[in-house]
């Protein structure tokens, strides 16, 4: 097992001071007026966003670990992650292509087919093709295996009926990769299979969703009668939960390595904001700052395992669900935190709704135990498939 040196190599130096002086030079003028616009699930100035992935794509930025072949650098873990840090540190505007480049582009790499890549991969660098993903469905949450989307074959290509909901940012992408059954005989991971599906086409009808925050960057997806060529399978025809699996572990895992960066900025916040208000002073107060900041650091210590475990296996397996569970429980702690120190003053709106940071992330953080896998399922997923105890009951009204 390869055990991970996190301190910065030569090379890697070099690569940080690359990203640095880069970063100097483009965000600047409206990118620069905007730093530290938009969220990991926020439509938080998306136009602008799309054009920083554009500027990113132009750089040479976008899918830095995949093969030189399909657009990528090559890049090791340590240099995609010094990549993210920087851009987080600069502030720059959140990147609105994290479902295709971190997520889909990783998978296409290990499970698409040669045309696959040459297709699609070439979009996903340059920033201009976006995508969304399908999983959840009204009576499909985290219980991947319920899904009832269904896809047909018919001829030279698939006919997609059914309804996928929480498609975040659905409304602007171009093409969404959907868990669908193709095997209706296929009793829960048996006879699934993931299906790239153009959004553009009749018969598929995106509808938003506005949530506490005011935001709309979720939806509602509608397939009619949508249809796909037979060749845009990822990965195996019913073999497809595998590959699911490998798409979850990127989103509990690399994909939301910005989160620390973020984490680290507001909490540096809430104890500004706890000095000015003078509770800093309190010990009450002081021992949930230290508890804050100590979870903090698990946090930190968490990535690092799960990094460590992405490079010796290349892929991550279940273990990830530590880091989600974790991370989750503990921004809805600080966030409840905030609005302690805040006082009366939470309760108070601008016009037209308008919410300050400590607002938005109080009221966005109520959903971070539920997307992504809630809770309940990640620790069945870790007493399950980590630590080998006997499966929790299914309930009999599903045979899937």
């Amino acid at each position: 097992m390869v055990t991970m040196d996190f301190r910065d190599s030569s090379e890697d130096a070099a690569f940080r001071e690359e990203v640095r002086d880069w970063l100097a030079d483009h965000l600047v003028g409206e990118f620069r007026e905007n730093r530290g616009r938009g969220a990991p699930v926020s439509d938080d100035a998306f136009d602008l966003r799309r054009e920083w992935e554009r500027e990113l794509g132009r750089g040479g930025w976008l899918g830095l670990g995949y093969p030189v072949a399909y657009g990528g650098r090559g890049a090791s873990v340590g240099q995609q992650i010094i990549f993210t840090h920087e851009c987080a540190k600069a502030r720059a505007p959140y990147r609105v292509s994290v479902q295709g480049s971190e997520m889909l582009g990783p998978c296409l790499v290990e499970f698409g087919t040669e045309e696959q890549k040459r297709r699609f991969l070439p979009g996903i660098v340059s920033g201009d093709s976006l995508w969304c993903q399908g999983f959840s469905e009204p009576d499909a949450g985290s219980d991947l295996p319920s899904v009832r989307t269904r896809a047909v074959r018919d001829g030279d290509e698939w006919v997609v009926t059914g309804q996928k909901v929480w498609t975040t940012m659905g409304h602007y992408c171009d093409w969404i990769y959907a868990v669908v059954r193709t095997d209706p005989a296929g009793v829960r991971t048996e006879g699934l299979s993931i299906l790239l599906v153009d959004m553009r086409q009749p018969g598929v009808v995106t509808r938003p969703i506005r949530n506490i925050a005011n935001g709309r960057e979720f939806d509602e997806t509608f397939f009619d009668g949508a249809r796909t060529s037979l060749d845009n399978v990822l990965g195996p025809v019913d073999g497809g939960f595998r590959v699911a699996m490998a798409v979850l572990g990127f989103e509990r895992g690399t994909a939301v390595l910005p989160y620390q960066m973020m984490f680290e900025q507001e909490m540096d916040e809430v104890i500004a904001l706890a000095r000015r208000r003078g509770a800093s002073t309190d010990p009450v107060m002081r021992q949930r700052l230290a508890d804050a900041w100590i979870g903090l650091q698990v946090l930190r210590y968490n990535n690092y395992r799960k990094l460590t475990a992405l490079m010796n296996n290349g892929l991550l397996g279940p273990e990830s669900s530590f880091s989600k569970l974790y991370w989750a429980s503990w921004h809805q702690r600080l966030s409840n935190l905030e609005m302690e120190l805040m006082g009366p003053a939470s309760e108070l709106v601008g016009e037209n709704y308008e919410l300050n940071l400590m607002q938005r992330s109080f009221l966005v953080s109520r959903a971070e135990t539920i997307y992504g896998g809630t809770n309940e399922i990640h620790r069945n997923t870790i007493g399950e498939r980590v630590l080998g105890l006997p499966r929790s009951p299914r309930s009999p009204r599903s045979p899937r």
